[in-house]
């Protein structure tokens, strides 16, 4: 029965996209079924987020639709499956095969929010603009939402931010497997505190840190797919990495150790080895490509990699662990308010991409990364503002069903439909939510400080869903209470900011206007034909994993 759920969601996604011949590729992360979209005019926004199983949909460099922890990775397989069924029964099925790798042509700030007012289109800050009118429906809070977020995805589509938001790619497909080791460890730890099962105890070891130990061959293999070159000729770069026979090679003086670099030096080695194998292709003759381009490309990068990155990568990997371990031994109070404050902004300047090689850098050095935790407080703040806006406006039932429909996968982690469906279109109620995530960030790092430090084994979850992943340097139920505690100073933090600073009295008069008020242009309020949520249109943040 569950197979025929996940068939019949994925049957109800297809030709609301377009239909199989309007796709160039398809992939899922954590949470979203990422897209490739040829002709965006044919996708219908209103009536995907009508769809019961949909939380919501983001429009970034791919098309991508929320559907949650777990239940997309049972719908995608079923969508691939109904897609290769397409193209291979319709004559009109003359579309490329589909490839991970091909872009998605970049939706136009118009064509992604259509009902939204110029005013809000052209605003130059994250919150509402004082000219344009209030939104009082979840319809108007979608419109608003899409708005801004298309806005401030024009401004980041700078040569910086789009190279991180490619680096984040490189990490998306290694979530699943980082996510399961760091579970299994949980697991391994836990049976060695107790003392059960010491026959299984070592075989729990190994299957927890074998894809730690190989992770830069991922990564390499990663990045040579994501930045155009031949993903095998990456991985095989970055394997000398974590060769044990580098032990015998001397680098600037001293003698190699396997590992030395980590995914910094195979990230570095793999774009190395991209720029190397695309010269070869360009100069090689063709008769002689399929010998000397992958031995050049493999010698080259090779020997530069092992006498000069692994090196370099190396000192960088321990300049991080060794600051971020003083940060937060030593001002680890105020470094987590002013990280789990700041995320959310971060998320929206797409400058939060950057901290992913930071946090598997960590989790490969330590066995878990510090910093998640703190900035996933920032969920917290927004869980706890919008219980605060639900209270204070009892009237509106159009928001109220939206954050209803939101919450449960707000509690999870996936904050998106609350920040661009709820808080952001408000305003004010956005940054009492990063006042919330500032609290609970300061109260983690505070505990950072006095030594009970708090880490995940893996990136992706956050919220109630990191619970399984999380480690420190004391006892498990410490570290598990420290964490709760945490999260209940971000959502009472969040809540009570917003409840007693979110409105202004006229705003908060409009916004409870006679329930039955409808919406702009004759939506209706409330839920939708189908029984689904207004769901709002979301852009990457706190589930972008």
């Amino acid at each position: 029965m569950p197979e025929d759920k996940n068939r019949a969601t994925a049957a109800a996604l297809l030709p609301l996209v377009g239909g199989a011949e309007n796709l160039t590729s398809i992939a899922h992360c954590m949470t979203r079924l990422r897209l490739g979209i040829r002709d965006r005019s044919l996708v219908q926004d209103e009536a995907l987020r009508a769809l019961p199983a949909v939380m919501g949909v983001v429009e970034d460099d791919t098309y991508q639709i929320v559907l949650g922890p777990g239940t997309v990775a049972r719908v995608t397989p079923e969508f691939e499956r109904l897609v290769e069924q397409a193209r291979t029964t319709t004559p009109e099925a003359l579309a490329p095969p589909v490839s991970p790798r091909a872009p998605a042509p970049a939706p136009s700030p118009a064509s992604a929010a259509p009902s939204a007012s110029p005013s809000a289109a052209s605003a130059s800050a994250p919150e509402v603009p004082s000219e344009t009118p209030a939104p009082t429906t979840a319809e108007e809070l979608a419109a608003q939402g899409a708005a801004l977020k298309a806005r401030q995805k024009s401004r980041n589509s700078t040569p910086v931010k789009l190279f991180l938001r490619r680096i984040a790619q490189i990490f998306v497909p290694l979530i699943p497997a980082l996510i399961g080791c760091g579970i299994i460890a949980g697991i391994n730890g836990l049976l060695t505190n107790l003392g059960w099962l010491p026959s299984v105890v070592p075989a729990l070891a190994a299957l927890a840190s074998g894809f730690l130990s190989l992770i830069a061959v991922f990564v390499g293999y990663q990045t040579a797919r994501e930045f155009g070159g031949t993903p095998i000729l990456g991985g095989a770069v970055a394997a000398v990495i974590v060769f044990p026979g580098v032990a015998h090679v001397t680098a600037f003086g001293q003698k190699l150790a396997p590992g030395q670099g980590g995914v910094l030096g195979a990230l570095a080695a793999a774009l190395l080895a991209v720029r190397v194998e695309k010269w070869c292709r360009r100069h090689v003759p063709e008769a002689l490509d399929v010998l000397i381009t992958p031995t050049l490309t493999v010698l080259v990068t090779g020997l530069v990699t092992i006498f000069g990155l692994m090196f370099v990568a190396g000192e960088v990997a321990t300049a991080i662990g060794t600051f971020a371990t003083w940060l937060l031994a030593h001002g680890g109070a105020f470094a987590g308010l002013v990280l789990g404050g700041l995320f959310l902004p971060l998320v929206m300047l797409g400058l939060h991409q950057a901290l992913i090689p930071i946090h598997t850098t960590l989790i490969e050095q330590q066995g878990y990364t510090v910093l998640l935790p703190i900035l996933a407080m920032a969920g917290a703040g927004q869980v706890g503002a919008a219980l605060a806006v639900y209270l204070r406006l009892p009237r509106n039932r159009s928001i109220r069903t939206t954050i209803k429909s939101a919450l449960p996968a707000g509690f999870l982690g996936v904050g998106e439909p609350l920040i661009y469906g709820v808080s952001l279109p408000l305003g004010r109620p956005f940054i009492t939510a990063c006042i919330g995530g500032a609290c609970g960030g300061g109260f983690v790092g505070f505990f950072n400080q006095l030594g009970d430090t708090v880490g995940s084994t893996a990136i992706g979850p956050s919220g109630w869903a990191l619970f399984p992943l999380v480690k420190g340097n004391q006892n498990l139920t410490t570290t598990l209470v420290v964490y709760a505690l945490g999260l209940a100073v971000g959502y009472l933090t969040g809540f009570l900011a917003t409840y007693f600073f979110g409105f202004g009295k006229e705003l908060r008069a409009e916004l409870n206007a006679d329930p039955g008020t409808a919406a702009p242009h004759g939506a209706p309020a409330g839920p939708t034909a189908t029984g689904g949520p207004a769901a709002p249109s979301t852009p990457a943040g706190l589930g972008a994993r």
